[in-house]
Parts: structure tokens; sequence; C-alpha cells
């Protein structure tokens, strides 16, 4: 029978490698800790890298508040064709381009992502529908509405651009799909639209200089490894 080790308490920040999921992070420290009650502060999808808050012993009540905080992502954006999942992982639908557009373009149809919007997630999404999640019924087959929602994007700041690839970095709130600013930026420019890349940098104060990589969990974790709740 695993032991619980309860009084180990605080967060951890992990730098998550590509094709490995949030609950993966979660059960590899868990694992490396002793087998504390565990959390993480928001999901990362497995194609995207970056920063996962996990949150240990009594630190796990803070989850609510640390998705709450205000994220920051860089992310490429093709805009050579649509897919399914609105990411690299689904199946390419060309969009044929006669005139790409210019960078003038780009940043104009990236201003009107920044603010309130109205935004509808990914079929491939973990959104409840009808008692169901999202991709469930897509992976069947079944065509898949969701409502729009609100959300908040701070800013979208254009770092590079060369035909079709598109660097981004997004600073936003709860809830945000970056897969579908990038399925959605796509319709606007009538271009393509997915993402090629995506690496979460920051959740609210906690940063990629504080992450610690994945092959730290190879040993085991202590009190003194981790960072004590916010206050």
């Amino acid at each position: 029978m695993k032991t619980l080790a309860s009084d180990l308490c605080g967060l951890l920040v992990v730098d998550k490698p590509l094709g490995v999921s949030s609950m993966d992070v979660v059960r590899r420290v868990r694992r490396a800790a002793g087998w504390p009650k565990t959390g993480h502060a928001g999901t990362l999808d497995p194609l995207a890298t970056g920063v996962v808050i996990c949150c240990l012993g009594r630190a796990t009540r803070c989850v609510e508040r640390l998705m709450g905080m205000t994220k920051i992502y860089e992310t490429q954006v093709d805009l050579s064709a649509f897919t399914t999942t609105d990411d690299r992982e689904g199946p390419r639908e060309e969009v044929a381009v006669a005139t790409p557009p210019g960078q003038a373009d780009l940043e104009k149809a990236l201003d009107s992502f920044v603010g309130h919007i109205q935004q509808s997630p990914p079929a491939y999404s973990a959104v409840h529908v009808d008692g169901q999640r999202a991709y469930k019924l897509a992976r069947r087959g079944q065509e898949v509405r969701i409502a729009p929602r609100q959300v908040r994007v701070d800013a979208i700041e254009l770092l590079g651009y060369d035909w079709p690839l598109a660097e981004l970095r997004i600073t936003c709130g709860r809830g945000v799909y970056i897969r579908s600013i990038a399925r959605d930026l796509g319709r606007l420019l009538g271009t393509g639209g997915h993402l090629a890349g995506l690496r979460r940098t920051a959740v609210g104060g906690y940063s990629l200089s504080q992450a610690v990589d994945w092959n730290r969990f190879d040993l085991p974790i202590g009190q003194e490894d981790l960072m004590p709740m916010p206050s």
C-alpha cells in the first residue's frame, strides 16, 4: 500500500515536454514526491509544452485561484491549412491562397482577437456537449456544435511572419483556446489556420525560469524542492 506523504505542501512548476499529458505530469510528480495528494492548475494539450503548475498536499486548495491567473503562450500558426483538431494532430485540409496576406493585414486581423471576445472551443476539446466530452463525439464522426463563450485576450504580439507561419505571443485569461484563435484567424484572413506549435511560458507570476525539467523526477522530491502556497 502506498504511504501518503501528507507533510508535503507546496507548488512545483514543471516544464511539460511534448507528447505528455498534464495528468502524466501529475502522476510523475506524485510518484517522485511519495504519493501526496496532487493536482494541476490548468491543462496543456499533449502537443503543447511549457508551464504546468502542480499543487501538492494542502496546496491543492489553490488550484482554482491559480487557474484564474493570466497566462502567456508563444505559438506558431500555420495559415496554409485547416485541420480537424485545429492543431497538427488532425489531417490537413489545404487552402489555396492566391496572394498570402501581408504583415499589415495579419496585424490588423490579430487586433480583432484582443479584448473580451466570443470564442467557440474546438470540436476536439474536453468541453461537455449533451453530457459527453466533445472530443469523444468528434472521434465517432458526429457533428459537434459548441456554443460560443466570452473569453478575455489581453494582448497578441506578432513575433515573426514568414508565410505560411506566423509566430505569436498571446496573453490571455482563463478558458481561452489558442487553437480556436489559430482557426478563426485563418477564417478571417481567407486562409487556413491551425496550431503548428504551442508553448506556455507563464501562469501568473510563475514562469519557465522557475520550472523543473522533466528528467528531475527520476529522483525523489522533498519539501525543499517546493515553492510556498500563494498568500
